[in-house]
């Protein structure tokens, strides 16, 4: 008896010790953090029972705003008007009281939210300083609509793609659209049970649900829209290249395989000579050759230079990272780096990641930070901050650039260019195409524009995945381009 009363002492010793461990735990080591957590129910009801700062298209339309609540438990709703509720949701986000918050409801939350405004002068130390900042994006409604608009002309059901238009000297987004979106009205709604019905209706769990977005969330093959990126290299690092005579062929044997690699159609298409007919004719037999002449390094190299493999500044979180294949994985085998040169086999990217590497292009190899938010203003009108543009990435030199713009001039302008015709030759379009096989018997089509070639003004960057087998990058997201493209000049003026 006397053995099971120690070991109960023992016990009860050891319970009060774990008890005092955790309390000390919780109140002391883990009180800030669990103070200012977004599941505090302390903290949630703080943000969402309070009125929260508008969320304002560049054109001056109110895309997010906060009303008094008609029922419910918190004393303020967020109201994403119906004009333009699945058109932004993916930018502008939802701030759920069962989900959090995402977009620029997330990102630039600190204004959004009531705190205290600086005193700018004696008499405002002494006054109630406290109300919300409203953030005005980068996007115009006028735009964005064309954008979804020209998306959803897309033949396929469901539709499925994405598109970024950006300025390519400030990094500012103009458009960013993924097709499908949603309505993010129920995930606000008054009641949990209307929140948690909405947000299973969205499929969340789905790699296709539309809570991704197509633009700048998920990730594609690129095709030859790579190319881009390996003529740089090839500029880059072995300008001899450039001027090699290669065969007219429509397929080549590769070394440590024993299966050809063929242009587009299984060889049908016969190409070759210099870079100055192989850019414009997407000649995949040229560039796998330049990608095994360039090898692992120089490949990975200038890869990393124009944005792969790193994790791209959007100031909205869930940017995917493109990936290229490490040096490690394409050293030493020649196949692997063939089809990287052009696109495929290890290469990812997603629209805003092809957007960014054209616009390195379009504006004398530096990439700029790309960004939604335009400027913040306080409820008095008064400047709080404005987004100043910067460099992100170094990609290429400014020769380079230009030497590459006027073979992307010749993608669209040559007879034989895989973007011949695409665009009035008045616009003066530097282009890419990408038709790329994912190995499902579809493709992923893609094209990349800058305009005016001479003085670019604007960016575009179209991918349109999973299409037919017979279908291409200038069959598929040309005409879309080209619609885009024509709205982004004339408002850009």
């Amino acid at each position: 008896m006397g053995r099971r009363i120690k070991v109960a002492g023992v016990a009860i010793s050891l319970c009060f010790a774990a008890l005092f461990i955790q309390l000390n735990n919780v109140q002391v080591l883990r009180a800030s953090a669990l103070s200012h957590s977004p599941y505090n129910p302390a903290v949630i009801n703080a943000r969402i029972g309070q009125m929260r700062g508008d969320i304002i298209s560049a054109n001056g339309v109110v895309l997010a705003k906060s009303v008094a609540a008609k029922s419910g438990p918190y004393k303020y709703q967020r109201v994403y008007p119906a004009a333009t509720a699945t058109l932004f949701s993916q930018i502008v986000g939802y701030d759920s009281p069962v989900y959090g918050a995402t977009g620029v409801e997330a990102s630039y939350n600190n204004y959004l939210v009531a705190h205290t405004q600086p005193a700018t002068n004696l008499g405002e130390l002494f006054a109630n300083r406290t109300s919300t900042d409203n953030v005005t994006l980068t996007i115009t409604t006028t735009l964005q609509k064309e954008v979804e608009a020209d998306l959803l002309s897309i033949p396929g059901h469901p539709p499925n793609a994405g598109a970024v238009v950006l300025d390519p000297h400030t990094g500012a987004i103009l458009a960013m659209a993924g097709i499908p979106s949603f309505d993010p009205t129920p995930l606000v709604a008054p009641s949990a049970a209307s929140e948690i019905a909405g947000w299973n209706a969205l499929n969340p769990k789905s790699p296709t649900s539309p809570l991704l977005s197509r633009a700048f969330q998920l990730t594609y093959f690129p095709g030859s829209t790579f190319k881009v990126v390996t003529t740089s290299a090839v500029f880059d690092h072995d300008p001899a290249l450039a001027t090699k005579n290669y065969p007219i062929t429509g397929c080549i044997s590769l070394p440590q395989s024993n299966l050809p690699l063929c242009n587009y159609g299984h060889g049908a298409e016969k190409c070759g000579r210099t870079i100055q007919y192989a850019l414009p004719q997407s000649c995949d037999t040229v560039y796998a050759q330049y990608g095994m002449s360039l090898g692992a390094k120089n490949l990975v190299a200038e890869a990393s230079a124009f944005g792969f493999n790193h994790n791209v500044p959007l100031d909205i979180p869930g940017a995917a990272i493109s990936p290229f294949a490490s040096f490690a994985t394409l050293h030493k085998n020649k196949p692997y780096q063939a089809y990287s040169a052009f696109g495929q086999l290890n290469d990812q990217a997603s629209p805003l990641m092809m957007a960014l590497v054209t616009s390195a292009i379009a504006n004398n190899g530096v990439i700029m930070t790309p960004h939604v938010m335009k400027s913040i203003y306080g409820s008095q009108g008064n400047l709080v901050k404005r987004f100043t543009p910067k460099p992100w990435l170094t990609a290429t030199s400014p020769q380079t650039a230009s030497t590459v713009t006027a073979l992307m001039r010749r993608v669209v302008t040559y007879p034989l260019g895989t973007g011949y015709g695409v665009f009035p030759p008045n616009e003066d379009v530097a282009a890419k195409t990408g038709t790329a096989q994912t190995g499902h018997h579809t493709t992923d089509d893609w094209m990349v524009a800058f305009a005016p070639a001479t003085s670019p003004k604007v960016v575009v960057a179209v991918a349109v995945p999973d299409q037919g087998n017979l279908q291409t990058g200038n069959s598929v997201a040309g005409p879309v381009i080209a619609k885009i493209l024509q709205q982004a000049l004339a408002l850009a003026g």
